[in-house]
This record gives structure tokens, C-alpha cells and sequence, in this order.
């Protein structure tokens, strides 16, 4: 995917965008410790994610999930010779201000994590630091970028090594951007309003009938036309114009080269690592898969080296959808 410096929109965002662009065709790997981070630095992941607990911890023991400590951060950095990211609460901002802070490379604004602002997301245009953000379906994701966001994973179904909502959402994209490149202008239009409407979402709790003229992210006018520019960007590449990773369930190598198969740009590894039986040969063998997605042989290469992998979750039978935050 080229990035045209002409075309950028703000100041740093080749910058934020093309450290996206370094971790494409590789996966990143959640860890809680800086000997995991090694065990993933070892097996060739392209960087970390660096957090307290791993989504599926996080779905079991409950509570309200925040930023890790920043010492269990600063750990992770001081040990590991790859790009380290971390996570932050759906619109918390001071958080996202404290991992920057902190020297991370890219803060995730999650749905693994409890969110803080029920309204809006980080208005990460306002930061240096570059960001990832899960989505669902193309509006999500347009959201996101006129956001700020320099790389957009689709979210799945974190903490349960069941692939079924991260292929749902791929597919989900992949047709919308289908759709939009071949509508006409009402159905472009039409396109146009219902993402809007995702930054509206304040209007429709309020008991007095607010109307809306500006957002964290700009005036409504200046939402609406960033949302042109990006679905212009999406028509004209038939993707979308920043990178796009998996995310959320990926337990085995076969799940993670079904993703890459599907169009995606790398993989992210939550719980599917570090609740497999043996982590090490887990990490190799994603890594191995993702980077030879096509090679059914080195494939089943990869899969052949792996024990049990994490025990897995229906998705019927959650209590938390993580998929359903945000908007």
C-alpha cells in the first residue's frame, strides 16, 4: 500500500502510518512479562503488547480492566529489543497520555480493556504517538482512521480461542468495501450518514434533545467530510488505506493463516499463546504459519510442532461481548 506524502492529513501522520506499515506480515503477541516478551521476540514476532492480564485472565476473574502499571510497562520495554505497544481504555485519554509517556510505540485503544467514555473515543489526532483500533465493519474502521487511528485490527472475540467472530468481521469489511465501490451516489450517501451517525451517540441519551455541532474529532461538518475522504481513499484502493491486522480468538496456526488468507496484514495473539500448552513452540508455530500463509505444506509444518492449544469458548455462551464495545 503506498503512502503518498502529498495526501497525508496531518503532520505526523506518515510517521504514525508508516510504523504501522513495519508490522505488516507478522504477528504481534500479548504479554504480562518480560519473559514472555523474550519467548515472543524468540519466536519472531514483529513487536508486544504489553498488559496485566491476557484477555482471557481478563474475562474470567471480571472487574473493570485498566492501563497496566506502568512498572509492569516499563519492564517489558527495558528487556525486549522489538517494538512494544500497549492497551488503553476506549476514550480515556490520560491513559493514552501515560503510555505515551511512558516511550511505548503504539497504544491500542481496546474493547479487552473496560471502557471510560461511553460516547467517544480518543481523539487520537491530537497525539505524536501512532494507535490501533479494533472494528467490527467498514464504519467502525472509518470512524476510527478519521480518528487518528494509524493501523485497525478487526476486533473478533478476545480471551476465547474461537476464530469464528475475527472471520466474521473480515468478511464483514471485505463486503462493505466490495459495496462501496460499486454504489451509486444515493447509496454513497447513504453510506456517508450512517457512519456519521456513530460519532452522534451522546444525542441519543440526552433527555433534552441535544443536537450535536462539534465532537472531540471536529465539527459534524468536519466529520462528514473526513468520512467522504476516507471512503474515497477505500474506494480507490479496495481496502482500507491504512493497516489492517486480526485480532481476537486466534488460537492455532491454521486460524492465524486463515486470517492472512482472508486479506489481513498480520495477526494479533492475545490468550492464544500463553494459555496453550506449551508457548514457546505455540509462538513459533503462529509465526511460522503467518509468514507462509500460502504453503499448505509449511502449514501443516507449523501446526505439527504445537501441543494443546488454549481450551476454547463458544461465543453463544459469553457474558461480555468485548465485540459489542465501542461503536
Amino acid at each position: 500500500m503506498a503512502l503518498d506524502l502529498n495526501e497525508m492529513r496531518h503532520g505526523t501522520e506518515l510517521l504514525k502510518r508508516g510504523f504501522a506499515k513495519m508490522q505488516e506480515g507478522g504477528v504481534i503477541m500479548d504479554v504480562v512479562t518480560p519473559e514472555q516478551a523474550h519467548v515472543a521476540e524468540d519466536a519472531g514476532a514483529t513487536a508486544v503488547m504489553a498488559l496485566e492480564r491476557v484477555p482471557a485472565d481478563i474475562r474470567a476473574m471480571g472487574g473493570v480492566a485498566r492501563m497496566s502499571h506502568p512498572s509492569l510497562i516499563q519492564g517489558i520495554i527495558d528487556t525486549t529489543s522489538i517494538p512494544v505497544m500497549a492497551k488503553a481504555r476506549i476514550g480515556h485519554s490520560e491513559e493514552a497520555r501515560v503510555l505515551a509517556a511512558l516511550g511505548v510505540d503504539m497504544v491500542d485503544e481496546s474493547e479487552v480493556l473496560t471502557p471510560a467514555d461511553p460516547f467517544y473515543h480518543i481523539p487520537k489526532n491530537d497525539f505524536s504517538i501512532p494507535f490501533v483500533c479494533g472494528c467490527t465493519n467498514l464504519g467502525e474502521a472509518v470512524r476510527r482512521i478519521h480518528e487518528g487511528a494509524a493501523m485497525i485490527r478487526t476486533k473478533g472475540e478476545a480471551g476465547t480461542g474461537n476464530v469464528v467472530s475475527a472471520v466474521k468481521h473480515s468478511h464483514l469489511v471485505s463486503e462493505e468495501i466490495n459495496w462501496i465501490q460499486n454504489c451509486d451516489e444515493e447509496g454513497h450517501s447513504f453510506a456517508v450518514e450512517q457512519i456519521v451517525e456513530g460519532f452522534l451517540k451522546l444525542e441519543y441519551e440526552s433527555e433534552l434533545g441535544v443536537e450535536l455541532e462539534n465532537t472531540p474529532f471536529g465539527s459534524i461538518k468536519e466529520c462528514i467530510e473526513g468520512v467522504e475522504e476516507i471512503l474515497a481513499e477505500v474506494k480507490k484502493l479496495g481496502r482500507l488505506p491504512v493497516v489492517t491486522f486480526s485480532a481476537g480468538g486466534i488460537a492455532t496456526p491454521t486460524d492465524a493463516a486463515l486470517m492472512m488468507k482472508q486479506g489481513m496484514d498480520g495477526i494479533f495473539v492475545g490468550s492464544g499463546i500463553f494459555k496453550s500448552e506449551d508457548p514457546e513452540t505455540t509462538a513459533r508455530a503462529i509465526v511460522h504459519a503467518t509468514h507462509h500463509f500460502n504453503d499448505a505444506y509449511k502449514i501443516a509444518e507449523a501446526s505439527s510442532m504445537m501441543l494443546t492449544p488454549m481450551p476454547g469458548l463458544e461465543i453463544e455462551t459469553l457474558d461480555v461481548r468485548m465485540e459489542e464495545r465501542g461503536h
